[in-house]
């Protein structure tokens, strides 16, 4: 790690964090580290247009800068001038990813502190000034919260103090009128293969039905493939969901997520969202490591099917492979049974960790 040449707290910080929505989750954990330890600083994110509709509704103390990553030349063009006579005492480099090195081009700032050397991938590392401590093996958010320790600053336990939006909650009030505790189903991953079939999760729906008496809600966004899912699910359930998918916003999502008592999802970012929250989730995990990327307090609820993956599709144990590889090949999500998913809400229910309507 390089050593860091300032006297902390700083006057302004830029955090460089696009996306995608899950990361955003995870720099926010990082951000409120900074903040707990240098109160007085000003921070301002250079964020993804999709990734701002969430943090821009829960964030009101901190500047956003957006990116349309969809027209990078236009957007970089035009970052240029927004940042043409800003200056920062440090800019936080949390993507790894050749646009975000272009834009890290743009800020002016005298540290520029990136990932270290064996994870600064896409030559992040010729971007970057400053370097974390090396690494392995980590989850996402505590490879993040390294940020903070090159800094000085001991972070806490992970923290995310969202503060929900009143017109967010009383948009979950309005759905959440009984008193039944609610399973929220997110079915999709921005990555197809990582989706489960429609037919096993109205299995868990009409499990959790049954056996614990839960109210299901299906959520998710406005695509196709998400509005197929959705009605898909709600023709194989016995007990009809109800499918708000492609209803509701980010920030109402939350406000959802709040009132629930427990999240059933793939790796996406409403699993992460979730956290925020202090909502558990059932994750579904075989495509990706869910101890690299699960949700953060919630990982012993995941159905962890990694290594089975590793071994059919990559001939190896998970052991053996690097430790970011994604298997997100045709069936591989195959190998959850729906026993696999009702017997981690099972449990979870039994001991009583499920959230509460609040």
């Amino acid at each position: 790690m390089t050593t860091l040449s300032f006297k902390p707290p700083l006057q302004h910080v830029c955090l460089l964090r696009l996306s995608a929505i899950g990361d955003t989750c995870h720099a926010l954990a990082a951000l409120r580290a900074f903040q707990a330890a240098w109160p007085q600083t000003r921070f301002t994110w250079i964020i993804g247009k999709l990734e701002a509709k969430l943090m821009t509704a829960i964030l009101p103390e901190i500047e956003f800068i957006i990116f349309d990553k969809s027209a990078t030349l236009r957007e970089l063009h035009r970052l240029r001038t927004v940042l043409h006579s800003r200056r920062f005492d440090l800019l936080l480099d949390l993507q790894l990813s050749f646009r975000a090195s272009l834009i890290s081009r743009l800020v002016a700032a005298p540290i520029k502190l990136g990932f270290d050397r064996g994870r600064a991938r896409e030559l992040q590392w010729l971007f970057t000034n400053a370097k974390i401590e090396p690494a392995a093996n980590e989850h996402v958010l505590d490879s993040f919260l390294g940020f903070a320790r090159a800094c000085g600053i001991e972070p806490r336990s992970p923290r995310w103090d969202v503060p929900l939006p009143a017109s967010a909650l009383d948009y979950a009030r309005t759905l959440m009128t009984e008193g039944r505790p609610t399973l929220l189903i997110s079915p999709c991953s921005s990555h197809a293969a990582r989706n489960w079939s429609a037919d096993r999760y109205a299995a868990v729906a009409d499990h959790a039905a049954a056996a614990h008496g839960m109210r299901v809600v299906l959520v998710g966004g406005r695509s196709a493939t998400e509005a197929r899912m959705g009605a898909a699910i709600a023709a194989a359930a016995q007990t009809a969901p109800l499918n708000q998918i492609g209803k509701d916003t980010l920030p109402q999502l939350l406000g959802l997520m709040s009132q629930s008592a427990v999240l059933l999802s793939p790796d996406s970012g409403p699993a992460h969202m979730a956290s925020m929250v202090g909502l558990p989730v059932v994750g579904l995990y075989a495509a990706t490591n869910p101890q690299r990327a699960g949700p953060y307090y919630s990982r012993q609820w995941c159905v962890d099917k990694y290594d089975a993956a590793a071994r059919k599709y990559l001939n190896r144990p998970a052991t053996q492979i690097p430790w970011t590889t994604k298997i997100e090949r045709p069936g591989v999500m195959d190998l959850i049974a729906v026993e696999d998913a009702t017997a981690k809400l099972d449990a979870l229910m039994a001991q009583d960790f499920a959230k509460m309507p609040s």
